[in-house]
């Protein structure tokens, strides 16, 4: 597995991470514990050493799962959680107020078995509160030592320049893939000039771009793509035709659609670090294989072209949701 650095923190990394909130929360019933805890030691066997989680995947499960899975090995894995969100709940809406920000950081080193937590991201930006304040705060917890990097989540411009004044950022972690294209406007361009590294979430589309997903696929009742407009039954139909594509430019190269996702990304920044999840140990592989896959210039610029020709259909989030992701 190669490696990356995030940025400018000195943050070393593999060059794809694992996203371990679908193996308890989001996508239906939770893994049977002891498969996920063999496919968090397949990942790490495979070279990866980048593992996200965060106090709202459950709550709590999916840190006590990374907890239990790494006790003893925790010096050779890099752990990211989040805080954020009133008692761990989304649904709750946002919460960084200073105490509860120290409140989640001491419950989530309990939860992972560490005495530091080596990137701790704010989930989202609370609009209560100062950004100065809470990066005031994360700058308290690294001088104590519970906290080794910070960064945030879905945040703007001028909230991540304010709080990289304060406490530099090492990473901003967004959504980023071929069909969710929006960082690219603003977002990318302040990370090159501050030295910030970036780690998508979902850089396969929640799947999507992987081909598994069409119109007549059913989800778990408890798949909050259910809610996501994005993936109703009717865009699911319309936005066919990317997958298509997808699936055309993959054959030529010999690979898969999900390949050819992940290393596009990668050869957009060298600091780029994509964390897609998985609760099989045949698309782990799958992805893990993306790292060596070599795109060149006229492949990247193709794929672009293409791309750029085809419109997606459908929101990525509700409109409850909306407010905590805009700008």
């Amino acid at each position: 597995m190669k490696s990356r650095i995030l940025g400018k923190s000195g943050l070393e990394v593999s060059a794809l991470g694992l996203g371990c909130m679908g193996l308890t929360f989001a996508y239906g019933a939770s893994m049977d514990k002891q498969e996920a805890i063999q496919l968090l030691h397949d990942a790490y066997n495979s070279g990866i050493t980048f593992f996200d989680t965060a106090e709202a995947y459950g709550p709590y499960d999916n840190e006590e799962l990374l907890g239990e899975a790494f006790s003893g090995m925790r010096d050779k894995v890099v752990i990211a959680t989040k805080f954020g969100f009133k008692d761990g709940k989304p649904p709750l809406g946002v919460d960084s107020r200073p105490e509860n920000i120290r409140a989640v950081t001491e419950a989530s080193l309990k939860r992972l078995k560490t005495d530091y937590i080596d990137l701790l991201y704010q989930h989202r930006v609370d609009p209560a509160v100062p950004i100065e304040d809470v990066a005031g705060t994360v700058q308290q917890l690294i001088k104590e030592g519970k906290v080794r990097h910070w960064g945030m989540s879905e945040a703007g411009v001028s909230n991540i320049r304010k709080a990289h004044a304060i406490q530099p950022l090492a990473a901003l972690q967004s959504e980023y893939s071929l069909w969710w294209r929006e960082p690219e406007a603003e977002i990318l361009p302040v990370l090159e000039e501050l030295g910030i590294g970036f780690v998508p979430f979902s850089p396969l589309g929640r799947g999507f771009l992987t081909g598994a997903i069409n119109e007549n696929t059913k989800f778990d009742a408890n798949d909050f793509r259910n809610t996501l407009p994005r993936f109703s039954e009717e865009n699911r139909k319309a936005n066919q035709v990317f997958v298509d594509f997808l699936k055309s430019t993959a054959a030529n190269k010999g690979v898969t659609p999900a390949q050819i996702a992940l290393a596009w990304l990668l050869a957009q920044k060298p600091w780029i670090v994509p964390i897609p999840g998985t609760t099989k140990l045949s698309r782990l592989h799958e992805n893990i294989a993306a790292v060596n896959l070599e795109l060149s210039v006229a492949d990247l610029a193709s794929i672009d072209a293409a791309a750029a020709k085809i419109a997606i259909a459908g929101a990525r989030y509700p409109e409850s949701m909306q407010k905590m992701t805009q700008r």
